[in-house]
């Protein structure tokens, strides 16, 4: 019998070591996984690179990772942080502390994608003539440049979905749907945080925005805002 409810954090990111690659869903510090971002805080986790949309406001659990030094590389399509600390996101990137590849909105999501359909990358017309290309293999179709992109893949992604059941099917709401749904598809081993488990009650097939063939681990948590 398929159960993929785990019982406790320590099981939620068990052989999420340091020296991973991560991917934290959400906008801009909403619908974000914060229970298990506070069990990763917990641990001496470092090393990381963080694969998110943003980085978020102060106060947000991405910027205290980022405060207490445990990531190395951004990538991001909103590199914009109002942290004025001299440990944040952008004190620390001025003194070569943390790396940053910026990609622009939609190439991040479609890097993504292409990770969870099992290619290597594709060809994008974004950012041809730009400093995002730079250093990229460019080529010719039909007379218009495109640039040549790399799946976005990650070891451990950590989401927020609304609910699950215990197949590990999941239907996302509101922010959690932005990048929750790629993600999922993008990482090695996707944990899932939800507030609502169904356990042998099954998601309705047209409810379900990602089959749990891409989930492996489902934990029961409290809407940790």
């Amino acid at each position: 019998m398929i159960n993929k409810r785990v019982e406790n954090m320590a099981a939620a990111l068990e052989g999420l070591e340091s020296g991973a690659t991560i991917m934290v869903s959400g906008f801009q510090g909403v619908g974000m996984p914060n229970a298990l971002l506070d069990a990763l805080l917990s641990t001496d986790v470092s090393n990381l690179t963080l694969i998110a949309n943003g980085i978020g406001k102060p106060g947000t659990r991405v910027c205290q990772m980022i405060q207490e030094g445990r990531v190395r590389k951004v990538i991001c399509s909103a590199a914009r942080s109002k942290d004025p600390s001299p440990k944040g996101f952008s004190a620390r990137l001025a003194a070569g502390e943390i790396e940053l590849e910026l990609v622009s909105q939609g190439t991040f999501a479609e890097r993504m994608r292409a990770a969870g359909a099992g290619f290597p990358g594709y060809y994008s017309p974004v950012s041809v003539g730009t400093t995002l290309a730079d250093g990229k293999e460019i080529r010719a179709f039909d007379g218009r440049d495109y640039v040549l992109e790399k799946a976005l893949k990650a070891d451990f992604a950590l989401l927020r979905a609304d609910t699950a059941d215990r197949w590990g099917n999941l239907r996302f709401t509101g922010t959690q749907s932005n990048f929750g749904p790629v993600m999922c598809c993008a990482g090695t081993t996707t944990v899932v945080e939800v507030e609502t488990f169904l356990g042998d009650s099954m998601i309705p097939a047209q409810d379900v925005h990602t089959p749990g063939i891409f989930v492996q681990r489902v934990i029961e948590t409290e809407d940790m805002r």
